[in-house]
């Protein structure tokens, strides 16, 4: 544990993205999910990593490196015909918001936000290939059962 309030946990799961041009990459998550930008170190002309802070959460993320990926062990979308194998999941308070900023920022829509059994959720894909869901969950009143 760290007195630093920007050091990432040191406990938990943080999702480590591959991107193509992971400075844009910075830019758009700061301006569609008011990502607070951490720690950011360049690498051979490209980013080698930074941390974001989203929503209280971790992200991390680093220029896709094809010439390193036997030791990375991943590729960005990109190279996989912009599909991904995954979703990120964020929980928000209001999930239309989000998703209106995201795709404002330029984030393409795939669900555009409804109401579900477990509350709000929209999809997003952003300019990356990654895949976002923003999920607003209902309120459970225990004296309603």
């Amino acid at each position: 544990m760290t007195d630093d309030p920007n050091a990432p946990p040191s406990t938990g799961v943080a999702p480590y993205l591959s991107v193509r041009d992971g400075v844009a990459a910075v830019a758009f998550y700061t301006r569609a999910f008011a990502a607070e930008l951490l720690e950011r170190y360049d690498f051979e002309g490209k980013l080698g990593h930074a941390t974001l802070r989203i929503n209280d959460g971790i992200v991390m993320l680093a220029d896709e490196f094809p010439e390193h990926e036997a030791m990375i062990g991943n590729v960005a979308p990109a190279s996989l015909g912009n599909r991904t194998t995954f979703t990120l999941n964020l929980y928000v308070t209001d999930a239309d918001l989000w998703f209106d900023r995201a795709v404002a920022a330029g984030a393409d829509a795939i669900r555009p936000c409804s109401d579900e059994f477990y509350g709000r959720h929209g999809k997003v894909r952003d300019p990356f290939g990654h895949v976002w869901s923003f999920v607003a969950l209902k309120s459970h009143d225990a004296t309603a059962d």
